[in-house]
């Protein structure tokens, strides 16, 4: 029998599912035992970015690694004219159905980037499923859009840019699609960072012509649909009722933009729920400091 290959090892024992929920079609990888949790992704990658921790954490967790829609191989379906097929409420519906297909009422949820805003939205929508959560390199959307400066803007470019009206991100992303994903994972890292490149092939391999549009309209629910939800929630007094664990990237813009664990405070039910702290690294946590980021949600999800 042939090797597998590093990425592919990662997840032997996981069982793959194609799950129909809510119109549309999950993929995800499941293994492990004990404990559920579900890990989400951010852009532009896919379930596979958690290749160093899933074996880990399946040690003592049931782990449920899924394909947010638009993403991976879960479906692509088109956007509509106000965002809201890529809108984070429908996303995180998705994950609530696939959790519930699989036999998983609550569950924990740890989500890194656009993952970790789905997991954001999936605590307000369906605080009675999640029993805890955690969000990797991310400050709210809401106060990263009511505190917009020079520094957000270029480091953060292409939230303006995929967000743009019409298909001209589209048009200009698709005949340079791996150039532009490679330039991205190198960008938002830490100097010197080697990505496993079984992974980077497998974020290539899914970055199509569908992806990229459903991407692009991911970041354009961002700046409308999500955002006046996120208003209207606040302004309702909607919180994060349960246990919040946050860790960023010491080297990345949400470690020096932001007082990270103050911000997530004010969005939380009680700030004294809200931990978390910095690693040393950039944005891909769980790629770049694998074994600190598992040993900080084994701690966290005990």
């Amino acid at each position: 029998m042939s090797e597998l290959p590093p990425v592919r090892a990662a997840f032997d024992g996981f069982t793959e599912h194609d799950v129909e929920v809510g119109g549309t079609t999950v993929h995800a990888v499941v293994g492990g035992d004990g404990p559920p949790v579900l890990l989400l992704h951010g852009y532009p990658q896919t379930h596979v970015m958690w290749h160093a921790v899933a074996a880990t954490l399946a040690e003592h967790h049931t782990v449920v690694a899924a394909d947010l829609r638009g993403y991976g191989d879960s479906a692509k379906p088109h956007g509509d004219p106000e965002h809201e097929t890529y809108g984070k409420r429908a996303m995180a519906a998705d994950q609530v159905g696939l959790m519930r297909a699989l036999g998983h009422e609550r569950f924990a949820v740890v989500g890194h980037d656009r993952g970790a805003r789905v997991a954001h939205r999936l605590c307000l929508d369906h605080p009675e499923a999640v029993t805890r959560a955690a969000v990797l390199d991310i400050a709210p959307t809401r106060h990263v859009l009511h505190h917009v400066d020079l520094t957000l803007a270029r480091a953060y470019e292409h939230w303006f840019f995929l967000s743009q009206q019409g298909d001209l991100p589209e048009r200009m992303i698709e005949p340079v699609a791996e150039t532009y994903l490679r330039s991205k994972l190198a960008a938002w890292s830490a100097d010197g960072v080697v990505f496993e490149q079984g992974a980077v092939g497998e974020y290539v391999r899914c970055f199509d012509a569908a992806s990229i549009h459903a991407t692009c309209e991911d970041y354009r629910a961002g700046v409308t649909s999500d955002l006046a939800l996120d208003e209207a929630s606040y302004d309702e007094g909607l919180r994060v009722g349960c246990p919040l664990l946050v860790l960023w990237g010491a080297q990345g813009l949400v470690g020096r933009a932001y007082d990270v664990l103050d911000v997530w405070r004010s969005y939380a039910a009680c700030p004294d729920l809200v931990t978390g702290h910095a690693l040393d690294c950039g944005h891909f946590l769980p790629e770049e400091r694998p074994e600190e980021t598992v040993r900080a949600l084994l701690d966290f999800l005990g």
